[in-house]
């Protein structure tokens, strides 16, 4: 019954979605494994039965508990995980155990096994430092970062080097039979802003386009993973298509395309609600055009304040465009105010288990029964 609610959901909707469902989707990797090309085409059938939702390391850490004395916030409101992981590779380049929040990263390989064998999705974003000042990945204190890490440049080889790390942990992804698991990978994201070192004001077009290109074909023709799908996760900057797509690197290079967008606490929830449309509206429209699937890369509302704000704010934002996934932010472990998933006890509970029952909201339960690797 859910699904063929959906399906006559999304029909009477039509005029206002993405109708890429109806196409076929080519991986930028044309020598992607099977196990790739099937996540990326049920990715897209899935995009006729709902959104599919996503936490940022659901599984490390949330309030009160940080594993492993705990399952996941989402898992105990709802009895059931996310579709969607986000886990960040930031500080692997370093040789550091643990990554920018303190996850471990033996254990990041073990949580993304492990969802990856509960039929879920993997996404890995990547904070790396800046690898001129040896800063953080939000220190711009230098606008030659990017042109120095290019192949003519005089850290090319540093960015190599940390190229290799980022490939060793990708590479050791591999499900019980031996085969690599199929992962979204989601570098320089929010480069239409100026907050990180690869941002708008700190290289050209032309520079950004060629340290992605230059990234992609690396991981996949020197290093031979086959097993990534890349995603271009634009800032919440953009007014239009033209500069949603100013440093889109090409259809070659990419095979889905988001934006991330928080809401302000300044912000009221009609005006976070009607801006959440407005791109909405561009990215779907640009994914129509590029053939490409629609993502909300990241997305939340610090503290979530407003106890119906998942089914009167953000459903009715959303629930009309055609989009594979929308990704929340992380709950911190060490920073109790800083959550963008509610938990137990927390005010808008209630409401995001209403989310949860609603037909076209997908979670774990609804990937596993879908098989989305086979």
């Amino acid at each position: 019954m859910k699904r063929l609610f959906c399906i006559f959901f999304f029909i009477a909707m039509i005029p206002t979605l993405s109708l890429i469902a109806g196409r076929k989707l080519t991986l930028a990797d044309k020598n992607a494994t099977a196990e790739t090309v099937k996540l990326y085409s049920s990715m897209n059938k899935l995009t006729d039965k709902g959104i599919m939702f996503g936490h940022q390391d659901d599984l490390a850490y949330g309030i009160g508990w940080k594993a492993p004395n705990g399952q996941s916030d989402v898992f105990r409101m709802v009895n059931d995980y996310p579709a969607v992981f986000g886990w960040d590779l930031g500080h692997i380049e370093t040789g550091s155990a643990c990554n920018l929040d303190s996850v471990p990263f033996t254990d990041m390989k073990k949580y993304a096994i492990l969802v990856h064998a509960r039929g879920g999705i993997n996404e890995f974003s990547w904070h790396c430092n800046n690898p001129l000042t040896e800063g953080s990945a939000w220190d711009v204190t230098n606008p030659e970062v990017v042109r120095s890490i290019l192949p003519a440049g005089k850290l090319n080889h540093v960015y190599i080097q940390w190229l290799d790390e980022v490939a060793n942990f990708l590479e050791g992804l591999r499900d019980e039979t031996g085969k690599p698991i199929p992962v979204l990978f989601r570098p320089f994201h929010e480069q239409g802003g100026s907050w990180f070192w690869w941002g708008k004001s700190l290289c050209s077009v032309a520079e950004f386009k060629e340290l992605w290109q230059y990234t992609v074909n690396y991981l996949n023709h020197t290093k031979n993973l086959h097993n990534l799908i890349f995603v271009f996760s634009n800032s919440d900057s953009f007014n239009n298509s033209e500069e949603f797509l100013e440093r889109y690197p090409g259809n070659d290079w990419v095979d889905i395309i988001g934006f991330d967008l928080y809401q302000d606490p300044k912000t009221s929830n009609e005006t976070f609600a009607s801006l959440l449309k407005n791109k909405l509206t561009i990215l779907v429209n640009a994914a129509d055009k590029l053939n490409k699937l629609p993502a909300i890369t990241e997305i939340g509302f610090e503290q979530i304040p407003y106890p119906t704000w998942w089914t009167e704010v953000l459903w009715p934002s959303i629930h009309r465009f055609r989009l594979s996934y929308t990704l929340f932010w992380r709950n911190a472990a060490n920073r109790p105010n800083h959550y963008y998933m509610p938990y137990p006890g927390q005010i808008s509970e209630k409401d995001f288990l209403d989310l949860y029952h609603l037909p076209c909201t997908l979670f774990g339960k609804d990937l596993e029964k879908e098989s989305i690797y086979r």
